[in-house]
């Protein structure tokens, strides 16, 4: 985890890649154009739920850098901390907090110590072994209770109770807010071994369009709720499934899919910042209700 906290592919490193013109290595060093003002995060205050995971330390990372003040949140509160330390080291803005998002009253004292919010990251989710089928377990005696985990935790947890508790601040701040779920490739193409965690997925990228609409037109027309649907990332959740565990090699189903993935690799957690910054920033002002794939053309690859 602390690896993907401090990749050293940072979105100043990106930007000084493509603005030789103009280096710049922090927020407060960024050139004043009127392109590249539209993607500061200074004064907002953001919280990325799952936040102790690789991807939303990836988040957290992206955010702080921008200039927001990130909060952290997440069931362990030590990888939380972590995440925060790693990034408070760095200087930027960040703090953590305990919280369940299977459990509102847990969500509700988060927000009593938060305060409003201006970006909500939901990254909570995950896949489990009792839930995916294999030559030992298959879809007929898949239990019901584990199915029921991981569907609560991704559709649930992982996207409507979070929006519920800091969404009602958003309704009321004259600027709303911003709302980002992360859905999955198995929302667009289902995957094998997986139904309980595809139809989750699917279910939140469904979810992200009905609130969309819903916040727009009953509350705020400046809240906006959008999706990323990332590719294949390797994460403590799937990790089991694309690499053998004694040897690190790539599983069949980890070689099948970099050989479905135009680009020859896995995601890198850095390669989420540039569509979560412009989803989080006001250079997004006008989108809303869309679900983003970043897989490296995974989704638009035939097979043939």
């Amino acid at each position: 985890m602390l690896t993907a906290v401090q990749d050293p592919r940072s979105l100043w490193t990106q930007w000084n890649r493509l603005d030789t013109d103009h280096p710049h290595t922090d927020p407060a060093a960024m050139p004043a154009s009127p392109v590249l003002e539209q993607f500061r995060l200074t004064d907002r205050t953001a919280l990325i739920t799952g936040g102790g995971g690789i991807l939303g330390a990836a988040f957290a990372r992206t955010l702080a850098q921008a200039g927001a003040n990130v909060w952290v949140a997440d069931l362990l509160v030590e990888r939380a901390q972590a995440v925060a330390d790693a990034l408070t080291a760095e200087g930027l803005s960040a703090r953590a907090v305990e919280a369940n998002v299977l459990e509102r009253p847990s969500l509700e004292a988060a927000r009593t110590t938060i305060g409003p919010v201006d970006i909500l990251i939901s990254a909570a989710g995950g896949n489990a072994p009792g839930a995916t089928t294999s030559a030992a377990l298959s879809f007929f005696e898949l239990p019901l209770d584990a199915m029921q985990q991981v569907v609560a935790l991704n559709l649930f947890g992982g996207a409507i109770l979070p929006a519920q508790v800091f969404g009602r601040d958003m309704a009321e701040n004259p600027r709303g807010g911003v709302i980002l779920n992360v859905s999955s490739m198995n929302a667009l193409r289902p995957l094998t071994r997986i139904p309980g965690y595809s139809a989750a997925k699917a279910a939140v990228s469904n979810f992200t369009q009905w609130l969309a609409v819903h916040m727009a037109q009953e509350y705020n027309p400046r809240i906006r709720v959008n999706a990323l649907a990332p590719g294949f990332f390797l994460t403590d959740q799937n990790r089991y499934l694309l690499t053998d565990e004694a040897t690190g090699e790539l599983t069949e189903r980890g070689k099948t899919i970099i050989d479905h993935t135009p680009m020859e690799r896995f995601g890198d957690p850095a390669d989420l910042a540039g569509t979560t910054l412009w989803f989080c920033s006001e250079a997004a002002a006008f989108v809303t209700g869309v679900v983003v794939p970043v897989d490296g053309g995974f989704s638009a690859f035939s097979g043939v």
